[in-house]
């Protein structure tokens, strides 16, 4: 096959293991072809842009830019590139937003590497690819919907030990208002109280590090 015919591939992870692992997989395909690996969000955009592949394989968990943020300016800036995400990421959350952002597809790391290449064919021709594996963890996991920037420094906050009065200090903001966001965030992330809240933010990563 010419290569003007295969699937160009950019992998973005910022484990270099990762990166050989799968261009060495991905090389044996004669449909395929990595053109390009980097291992953070921002060379994600750029060489995305510079080279222009079929197909970014995405990972979530990135210095710099993580892989949400790095889908969403591909896509703006080169619709015509595809997205999938490949992640080991324990909850649904980064995954959803993923999709929210623009990704086509998505699959765990764990993936046996014929459904992964088939997963790349069918993304590049534009259609969706999610695993069944995904599928199930976001139905088990429901993905939490958006916070408002407020409620993100708020959660940051109560993660922090704050209560409402230091919190509303800490804002400038009224002590009422606080309760009123607190109330607010218990509700969207199905949360009975601050202790059960903090612990579903730490655990689906709801906060950037």
């Amino acid at each position: 096959m010419s290569n003007a015919n295969k699937i160009r591939i950019l992998i973005a992870d910022d484990h270099k293991m990762v990166r050989d692992g799968l261009a060495a997989l991905l090389g044996m395909k004669r449909d395929l072809e990595v053109i390009g690996a980097v291992g953070n969000g921002q060379e994600a955009v750029e060489k995305a842009l510079a080279l222009k592949p079929n197909v970014v394989i995405m990972d979530l968990m990135m210095p710099i830019m993580d892989g949400v943020e790095a889908t969403r300016e591909i896509r703006k800036a080169a619709p015509t590139v595809q997205i999938l995400v490949l992640t080991t990421f324990g909850t649904s959350d980064g995954i959803a937003h993923a999709i929210q952002a623009g990704a086509l597809g998505a699959m765990m790391k764990s993936a046996d590497h014929e459904e992964l290449a088939e997963a790349i064919r069918k993304v590049a021709g534009g259609e969706q690819a999610i695993s069944e594996e995904v599928a199930l963890q976001m139905k088990i996991d429901p993905p939490v919907p958006n916070l408002t920037p407020r409620q993100m420094e708020i959660l940051d906050s109560m993660v922090r030990g704050l209560n409402n009065l230091d919190i509303a200090k800490q804002l400038g903001i009224r002590r009422d208002g606080v309760k009123e966001h607190v109330n607010a965030i218990l509700t969207k992330i199905g949360a009975s109280n601050r202790t059960e809240a903090v612990a579903i933010a730490l655990r689906k990563h709801l906060l950037k590090a």
